[in-house]
């Protein structure tokens, strides 16, 4: 089994199963954006994480055991054609120097961790359509000087 494969094997049990993403998250005592992402071969789980959502989706040992691997975070030079990760895409692209600019501004020279890193997608309704709330929330990391 590849990551590929585990992907599909899961996400072919969560629709079958009927399970949203913030439930499964809640099985395994994480967030859903985290969850998804592993399951999409992005990160990796402890093994009880691992085999409680197998369990959860009646999913064998082979695929807790790939959900464990460590990952090969890879994806194409493309701009994405889906829309919403377009948009996302497009944001960044727009607005990516603007927030490093600022981030630099109020706390120097360095990055954003995304490893020591949250995210949460919330949903606040409002009369003229409800919005899509991202907050990406990860620890500053200067660089070192040497």
């Amino acid at each position: 089994m590849n990551h590929e494969t585990m992907t599909a094997t899961i996400l072919t049990a969560k629709n079958e199963k009927g399970y949203t993403w913030e439930q499964l998250a809640e099985s395994i005592g994480m967030s859903p954006v985290w969850t998804a992402s592993c399951c999409y071969g992005m990160n990796t789980m402890l093994e009880d994480q691992a085999k409680t959502l197998c369990k959860t989706l009646a999913l064998g040992d082979e695929v807790a055991q790939m959900l464990q691997t460590c990952p090969h975070k890879q994806w194409g030079n493309a701009v994405p054609t889906d829309p919403l990760i377009y948009r996302l895409y497009e944001a960044t692209m727009i607005y990516g120097q603007s927030v490093k600019d600022i981030v630099h501004e109020k706390f120097g020279d360095g990055i954003m961790s995304a490893i020591d890193y949250k995210m949460f997608v919330d949903r606040v309704e409002d009369p003229k359509g409800d919005r899509v709330v991202i907050t990406l929330d990860g620890k500053f990391l200067p660089y070192k000087r040497w």
